[in-house]
């Protein structure tokens, strides 16, 4: 555990590219109110000049296969391609572990997001 970590963070994209880059620990599991265990994930809120209201949203990860097949709020989305939207893919950067994560605003790409 990262002593440092305040459990939050904030992350602008850049306005011309749409690029951003997030930097955190990756959370362990924890368990839901019901006490049913959830994948490791990160809960984002997305806002943006002409969003009227905040977008919710998750980040799981592609490295959490098993989890993330247990997760009750993932499995409520019933179409596995729109799962995929929620999962942030492993790469190696160098020395370095990073997860990408694309969000799509709208369009057949569209992240899911969360009615809260």
């Amino acid at each position: 555990m990262d002593p440092a970590f305040r459990g939050w963070g904030r992350s602008c994209s850049d306005f011309d590219s749409g690029l951003y880059r997030f930097d955190t620990v990756k959370p362990g599991a924890v368990c839901g109110r019901d006490g049913r265990p959830m994948a490791p994930h990160v809960n984002l809120w997305i806002v943006a000049r002409g969003i009227n209201l905040g977008l919710h949203t998750r980040v799981y990860f592609a490295d959490e296969a098993q989890a993330n097949q247990r997760d009750p709020v993932l499995n409520l989305i019933e179409l596995e391609v729109r799962r995929q939207t929620l999962i942030a893919q492993r790469e190696r950067r160098g020395d370095e572990v990073v997860y990408r994560f694309d969000i799509y605003i709208q369009g057949d790409r569209e992240t899911v997001f969360f009615d809260l």
